[in-house]
């Protein structure tokens, strides 16, 4: 009896379905929503706006005023801000033929974006930006990605000049950290026009990155159909980081892709140096993955 052999039936595009944005009520917030509904068009997803509203805490110190008072200051002030959020979400998503839901939740942003994330293919929000007014934690991206199992797109808080995911950078240290972001952005790696693979600093070794540092995670990616280039970078005394940084400014890209490594604890964040430089210093959209 000979053998039978299966042909694999033709392989589907994969896209992200459910993408959800965070929607704050801050002036930036309109930056990554166009951002979210591009792609949430472009791949026919669900897109998600989820607004939080963080619990009253009354002040250590309070006294003076009466308690009913506080709650109703506290009250207007959450009113407000969701219909400041729900205000830019649908601006966003106008004229647009979108599947969109809005959400809003009571609890800490951190807490119930780690939440809401696993039921989501990907998660997009803003970058740190350390002249906000609004009450955001100074660690969210990091926090959230740590936490929830799912990717996370990170919007620059300086806004983006062409739409991300054309011409990408994926940094890899053949570790299970840049593994797991190389697979989460495999939809928009495949899409794009360009990709290169950075490998900084790379060390020979049967158990990562092979006897051609790249050249492993470049056949895989080629598999799936994605254009890849690999460029091997030397960091000398320079922090990882800043060499990303230079790179992706040297290649013009307009997304960079990589792995992040650490852990989170309620309020302390450990990280690694290249991650922190990262997304301290990003110009371009950072789509991050634990």
């Amino acid at each position: 009896m000979g053998q039978q052999i299966s042909m694999p039936a033709k392989e589907l595009p994969m896209t992200y379905k459910t993408i959800l944005v965070h929607c704050d009520a801050g002036p930036k917030v309109a930056q990554r929503l166009v951002v979210a509904a591009d792609l949430a068009e472009r791949d026919a997803a669900h897109l998600v706006g989820l607004h939080a509203s963080p619990p009253l805490e009354a002040p250590v110190f309070f006294e003076g005023m009466p308690m009913d008072s506080l709650f109703a200051s506290y009250e207007a002030g959450a009113k407000a801000d969701e219909g400041a959020a729900r205000k830019a979400f649908d601006k966003a998503l106008k004229g647009r033929h979108l599947s969109s839901e809005w959400r809003v939740t009571e609890g800490f942003i951190d807490t119930e974006l780690a939440v809401q994330a696993r039921y989501a293919d990907l998660l997009v929000v803003g970058q740190t930006d350390p002249e906000a007014q609004t009450p955001t934690p100074s660690d969210l991206p990091e926090s959230v990605v740590l936490s929830t199992g799912r990717p996370c797109l990170v919007v620059p808080h300086v806004g983006v000049r062409k739409p991300p995911g054309q011409n990408v950078l994926l940094c890899w240290n053949a570790t299970r950290e840049s593994a797991r972001a190389a697979a989460d952005a495999l939809p928009l790696l495949r899409a794009a026009r360009k990709v290169t693979v950075l490998v900084v600093d790379p060390r020979t070794s049967p158990n990562g990155h092979g006897a051609e540092p790249g050249a492993d995670v470049a056949h895989w990616l080629a598999r799936h159909g994605v254009k890849v280039t690999v460029q091997r970078d030397v960091a000398a005394d320079t922090d990882v980081g800043g060499v990303i940084l230079s790179r992706a400014a040297d290649l013009d890209v307009d997304l960079i892709v990589m792995g992040i490594y650490g852990h989170s604890r309620v309020r302390e964040m450990v990280l690694g140096g290249a991650s922190r430089t990262l997304l301290a210093s990003m110009t371009v959209p950072v789509f991050i993955s634990h």
